[in-house]
């Protein structure tokens, strides 16, 4: 499989080019993100490294925006300063699946990788379809299509395997450490915050009210529940 990397320190992309070669991978190294929307076009690689910062107009966050234009290609972002919800939450939006802070742990970035791959794969071959509608929040995981009030929302990959997970669940509390497990994978297990910023994400996209949720339901230092609602019928455009 291929790995593109775009960071403008050539001592860690060559580092980490190295590092993946060595572990069987093919790798597309660049030194800017104008350099790397090229090479993303010509080469489409399974999955994408961003440095966040970089020079010449064409940061990892906006080059992430032009990827995910194109494709749901996973996307690993890199940043040199310890991670905030709100970097998380501005990651999310430019469509990131992972953040990793430098300097870099050679082993766990080749981890990480794989576990993002074999997320990708998985989500190429999901499980039996289920599907949900209560006239307000559709969900089929087999045409893995989400509506809201009769509106297409969109979910990045890692936002639709977790929906799916919960609601494969409705009405049984799934723990923190079962949501990264599933949805992350086994060497995301320490870290806590993901689940909490992703599913502050979610109920922004489906719930009428994210601040009072009825669908994504907290259990205190648990995990998380989805409930089924009757029906609730359609809100009127008018």
């Amino acid at each position: 499989m291929k790995i593109m990397i775009v960071d403008d320190e050539l001592a860690i992309r060559d580092a980490l080019g190295r590092k993946l070669r060595r572990e069987g991978f093919d790798t597309v190294l660049c030194g800017d993100g104008h350099e790397g929307l090229l090479a993303f076009q010509a080469e489409r690689p399974d999955l994408v490294v961003l440095d966040i910062v970089m020079p010449n107009g064409m940061d990892g966050l906006r080059l992430c925006r032009r990827i995910r234009e194109m494709q749901d290609t996973p996307v690993m972002l890199l940043s040199a300063q310890a991670i905030t919800e709100d970097d998380i939450i501005e990651g999310l939006n430019a469509g990131a699946d992972e953040y990793l802070i430098k300097p870099v742990r050679l082993n766990e970035f080749v981890a990480r990788v794989q576990a993002m791959l074999r997320r990708s794969q998985a989500t190429a071959a999901p499980e039996a379809p289920l599907i949900y509608n209560d006239g307000w929040l559709l969900i089929d995981t087999g045409r893995r299509l989400v509506t809201v009030n009769d509106e297409a929302v969109h979910l990045t990959p890692r936002e639709f395997r977790l929906l799916s997970l919960l609601f494969s669940r409705s009405g049984r509390v799934v723990t923190q450490r079962e949501i990264l497990q599933n949805v992350w994978g086994h060497a995301y297990l320490d870290d806590v915050y993901y689940p909490r910023v992703y599913i502050s994400q979610l109920r922004r996209k489906i719930e009428r009210d994210p601040a009072v949720p009825r669908y994504i339901q907290t259990e205190h230092r648990t995990g998380y529940r989805f409930e089924k609602l009757e029906y609730l019928g359609k809100t009127s455009s008018n």
